[in-house]
């Protein structure tokens, strides 16, 4: 069932959401050749603990998960695509791509949002990468509208990206969220217009295009969480926190740029 938030509400997601948008902009400047991914993880955390909140992934344990999530956040580098586990033996090199997926629990509600950053200089096919799932999200953002569907969201993300000759990720999805961090309805990636659920004032949503620069299959890592592309192809990931509303999206992760 969709929770439709209050304005009462509301006020405490946008400040789990500022958290999340301060942690994405302090992580720009961290980023870089020779740090590790779980640095950025410590980061991450001094945040959330400076808030008074809680890391939404970290013990995270789905019904498909062998072991609850160990990591503050995701930080998915190159042909990881999302889930990726921080470690100090993962050296961000020059030229890399390393997604990071942020969540926070704050007074008893969730803000979720992700960025993919450049390790220092990266080459045209990563930059073209990064521009494209961007853009991508920028599309499915014009579509969270009051009286439009899940399908038009994904049909923005979709169309847009197949016509670059990018590949989409269609078996992880957007979602709701609020008091949990995975509510209905889940926002595909993909879709037909005019189909699915009709969004509606107070609905909070996670949207976020994965990318992949090959072909679209993915597969699950060693580790049992990190998903990767099946052909070791490039990945980029972004999304943003919204509430619908009559004039159209706000934004609750208003993370400035990556």
């Amino acid at each position: 069932m969709v929770h439709f938030k209050t304005e009462e509400e509301l006020v405490l997601m946008r400040g789990a959401g500022k958290v999340v948008a301060d942690i994405l902009d302090a992580l720009r400047e961290t980023v870089r050749p020779g740090v590790s991914t779980a640095e950025l993880d410590r980061v991450a955390e001094r945040y959330i603990h400076a808030s008074g909140g809680t890391a939404s992934f970290k013990g995270y344990c789905p019904t498909h998960a062998e072991s609850p999530f160990p990591g503050t956040i995701c930080a998915s580098v190159n042909e990881e695509v999302v889930h990726g586990i921080p470690s100090d033996a993962r050296i961000l090199e020059e030229g890399d791509i390393v997604s990071v997926d942020v969540g926070v629990f704050l007074k008893g509600f969730h803000g979720d949002a992700a960025c993919t950053y450049p390790v220092g200089a990266v080459g045209p096919a990563r930059g073209k990468l990064l521009d494209i799932t961007e853009k991508a999200l920028e599309l499915a953002l014009a579509e969270a509208v009051a009286g439009h569907t899940v399908g038009d969201v994904g049909h923005a993300v979709e169309s847009y990206v197949l016509k670059q000759g990018f590949g989409i990720v269609r078996v992880y999805t957007g979602h709701g969220l609020g008091k949990k961090l995975h509510e209905p309805p889940q926002v595909p990636n993909f879709g037909k217009p005019g189909k699915g659920v009709t969004l509606q004032k107070g609905m909070t949503l996670a949207i976020e295009p994965m990318v992949i620069a090959g072909k679209e299959k993915v597969k699950l890592g060693p580790d049992r969480w990190v998903v990767v592309t099946a052909d070791g192809s490039d990945a980029a990931h972004f999304e943003r926190s919204v509430v619908i509303t009559d004039e159209g999206p706000e934004i609750l992760t208003p993370w400035a740029k990556c």
